[in-house]
């Protein structure tokens, strides 16, 4: 029983990291949808990002103070200087770039574009030397097909549509809302490459904000104090985006509304809990680790959006789908690949000292224990 129990304990420590990070796909998909609906009936992004991250900051905070008082470590002006520039990679330019183009989008396109962010991290990371990229060993070889085969599943999606794919509840949703959603869909079209180039922008500002935690969180381990720090220097950023962009005192006003449930659902799940897990497990498996999960999004979100917003799957969506979790499955196992060869390498050798008749090897001798055997003392227990 013992062994079993030991077996379990150990399996499911190493399965927490796969399992936080599949959890947050759920909640980053449910985030995608009710921003959606809040952007659709005119929210301005701007202001959606200063309550996301200002309830983020209130959420967090209090645990940060508390929790890390005597584990917080002292505050210099390069690690202050990286929280800024993090509170604005992150809050500020992903943020507002991604609503923006989600807004001239769709939520399954907007996260099908959203999956090169594995493959923009892993570029990131191996210039900054932060990965290893040797292609005489299968692993690297494998992160790399991987990454190649998840960018071009993302493609796949976004150039071809094939036919409509019918769930059981698609002919009563999209029957349903053709009318209302005709007119729409025809000014959306005309933004898609506006909203396109936007949200490449966001992945790209998102994959320099994990390169750049991976790197503070060195400097600075206290994981809630960082999060909290920077959801509330983004706060002041957003704020001083958004008095820029927008001049209409109108848009701050916020009801018991969807745009109410948009901003705290995005501040507590997306913001302050998503940013705290990720910091936990890129401590122990590094930035390409966290974002080649995101490619599960995309597929959580086009279900939920095929069910939800009455969104069509196309037979290529489909496809590329299939094409991300192949890619995803590469990537992640040669991550554990390597995680397994550094476990190895942390094991310390015996020291040996001499070898006996059988080739084992001999204990270490301390030469304190020596000269106590010569006084006739005992030794030390070691």
């Amino acid at each position: 029983m013992e062994g079993h129990g030991g077996w379990m304990s150990s399996f499911m420590q190493n399965a927490r990291p796969y399992i936080a990070m599949i959890c947050l796909q759920f909640g980053y998909a449910g985030m995608n949808i009710i921003t959606k609906v809040s952007l659709n009936r005119g929210m301005s992004h701007y202001v959606l990002v200063v309550y996301r991250h200002a309830f983020a900051t209130a959420v967090i905070a209090p645990f940060a103070i508390v929790l890390e008082r005597k584990v917080r470590p002292k505050m210099t002006f390069m690690v202050f200087m990286q929280i800024f520039v993090l509170g604005l990679l992150g809050p500020v330019i992903d943020q507002n770039l991604y609503y923006a183009g989600l807004k001239f989008t769709s939520p399954t396109f907007s996260c099908a574009m959203s999956n090169m962010l594995p493959a923009m991290t892993f570029v990131m990371a191996v210039l900054c030397r932060m990965e290893k990229l040797d292609m005489k060993k299968v692993r690297c070889q494998a992160k790399l097909l991987g990454t190649i085969v998840t960018v071009g599943g993302a493609m796949l999606m976004t150039l071809y549509k094939g036919h409509v794919v019918n769930f059981l509840w698609s002919g009563h949703i999209h029957a349903r809302s053709v009318d209302a959603s005709g007119a729409a869909g025809e000014a959306t079209d005309k933004d898609w490459v506006k909203g396109s180039i936007f949200l490449i922008i966001a992945t790209f500002a998102w994959a320099s904000f994990f390169i750049l935690q991976a790197v503070t969180l060195k400097r600075y381990p206290a994981h809630m104090s960082l999060t909290s720090m920077v959801v509330f220097l983004g706060t002041l950023q957003s704020i001083a985006v958004t008095f820029v962009a927008e001049h209409r005192a109108s848009v701050w006003s916020i009801g018991w509304d969807m745009n109410l449930l948009a901003a705290a659902y995005a501040g507590i799940v997306s913001s302050s809990i998503a940013y705290y897990v990720q910091g936990l497990v890129m401590k122990k498996r590094g930035p390409v680790f966290v974002t080649a999960f995101s490619p599960l999004m995309m597929i959580i979100v086009a279900i939920m959006g095929s069910f939800i917003l009455a969104e069509k799957i196309y037979f290529g969506g489909v496809m590329g789908a299939v094409l991300i979790v192949a890619g995803l499955y590469s990537v992640l196992w040669g991550k554990y690949r390597e995680f397994q060869e550094e476990e190895v390498e942390e094991i310390p050798e015996p020291v040996k000292l001499g070898n006996g008749g059988d080739g084992q090897a001999l204990p270490r001798i301390e030469e304190n224990d020596v000269e106590m055997q010569r006084s006739g003392e005992a030794p030390r227990p070691s």
